[in-house]
């Protein structure tokens, strides 16, 4: 299978799942078939409160505007409430995952126009484009199952794949017009997703069941089937699953979790780098070797407690980005309330710059700083790559969790402000 690594062009629809970017600026150019002039922002998904702000990709990163992601909110809870199994549904995810809350947008990615953004939410098991001028819903896209999740875009900018994952399946979606173009069958509670710089594959994390108190080692096998599902992206056909257990247990990390949550690729995808349930670390995995090559192990946080059970949704650190040349991972320690950026080449971590649980970790538009969702103080953090110390903070929204690259029209400005 060919590896190839992603890079960021203006004229992608949004930034890349979890790979790195290559530094951009603000982007004025236009998307190729548009006539309107672009310009690059982030948007950081504001999970119980339904709303979506955008900031700026770099500098201030001042807030620009902020979407309702729930404009149909209402017609949804009347769905909802008359389907008793549906409201079970929805009352599990609110009084699990969710935290006692409602889990209104997972992830968000923007067209290739600039005029839409494409958003993942969980409480009602869809994906919705809404317009960035109206705020209307372009399209609705129910998945299987009761719950959507995570999601990745194509390299051109124009599919768009979404984790439904009650019912272990990936949806490919066209991300203009919501047609599903495919989907695959994934380990269990499929998570995130990443597709190849070249578009011909699609890898799939299933993280099995994370919301039961079964969390000791030895009670590891109640958590399902976790694997990275490989597929071809054209077919939709399994192409390679990789299992961590006998590599983790080949290093004698047997009470360690196979889970693998957030990852990331090295510069040329010959590396992959991920970080698993009840870990305060992550690992580098040779994807030609087909093995574990490293272990770090980061520094907890004396105030946090080692009981797996006070883990939210058993991730002990969920989030993990790298520098655009390769040289610096940034890493989210969620419960360990911190993020630090470690050298790649020597795994040293940097300073631990303090933050209140960390839920995610994406790059700038610049390709200088790593940005942090902070869901314990709702807040963004950038950290300088360089010097691994704090750049800003911008208040956003209630619980930030997905932080995305993409773009709008040059002159945008929020459906509240017209």
């Amino acid at each position: 299978m060919p590896v190839v690594r992603r890079r960021h062009l203006c004229s992608v629809a949004a930034a890349l799942a979890l790979t790195v970017t290559a530094p951009t600026t603000a982007a004025t150019a236009a998307s190729p078939g548009s006539s309107a002039a672009l310009r690059e922002v982030l948007f950081v998904g504001n999970n119980w409160e339904g709303t979506a702000d955008v900031i700026r990709s770099t500098g201030d990163f001042a807030k620009i505007g902020r979407i309702d992601v729930v404009p149909d909110k209402a017609e949804r809870m009347a769905e909802i409430n008359a389907d008793p199994i549906r409201w079970i549904a929805f009352m599990t995810i609110r009084n699990s995952v969710g935290e006692g809350h409602d889990q209104l947008v997972d992830d968000m990615y923007s067209t290739p126009d600039g005029k839409s953004v494409v958003v993942s939410r969980p409480s009602f098991a869809d994906v919705v484009s809404i317009d960035l001028a109206s705020g209307r819903i372009n399209w609705r896209f129910p998945v299987s199952g009761y719950r959507s999740d995570h999601m990745a875009v194509s390299p051109d900018g124009k599919r768009v794949a979404v984790s439904a994952s009650t019912s272990n399946t990936v949806h490919v979606l066209d991300i203009v017009s919501g047609r599903e173009l495919g989907r695959f069958g994934t380990g269990d509670k499929p998570h995130e997703n990443i597709f190849s710089q070249d578009g011909k594959y699609i890898y799939n994390m299933a993280i099995g069941d994370v919301n039961t108190q079964t969390d000791a080692p030895w009670l590891d096998w109640t958590k399902g089937d976790r694997r990275i599902t490989v597929v071809d992206a054209t077919t939709f056909k399994q192409v390679k699953v990789i299992d961590m257990r006998p590599h983790l247990d080949a290093l004698g990390l047997k009470d360690h979790s196979d889970a693998v949550r957030p990852a990331v690729f090295s510069p040329d995808e010959s590396k992959l780098y991920f970080q698993v349930s009840f870990f305060n670390g992550f690992f580098e995995y040779d994807m030609a070797a087909e093995k574990i090559t490293r272990t770090k192990t980061l520094p907890k946080n004396a105030a946090t407690s080692d009981d797996r059970t006070s883990f939210v949704n058993d991730s002990r650190h969920h989030g993990i980005s790298m520098s655009p040349d390769g040289r610096k991972l940034c890493v989210a320690g969620t419960m360990d309330d911190y993020a630090t950026v470690v050298d790649r080449a020597t795994l040293q971590q940097g300073p631990l710059v303090t933050a209140s649980k960390p839920y995610w970790a994406t790059v700038s538009g610049d390709g200088r700083s790593c940005v942090v969702s902070e869901s314990g103080t709702d807040q963004v953090t950038a950290i300088d790559f360089a010097t691994g110390k704090k750049v800003v903070s911008v208040p956003v929204g209630d619980h930030p969790q997905r932080v995305r690259l993409g773009q709008v029209t040059a002159d945008w400005t929020s459906p509240s402000a017209r």
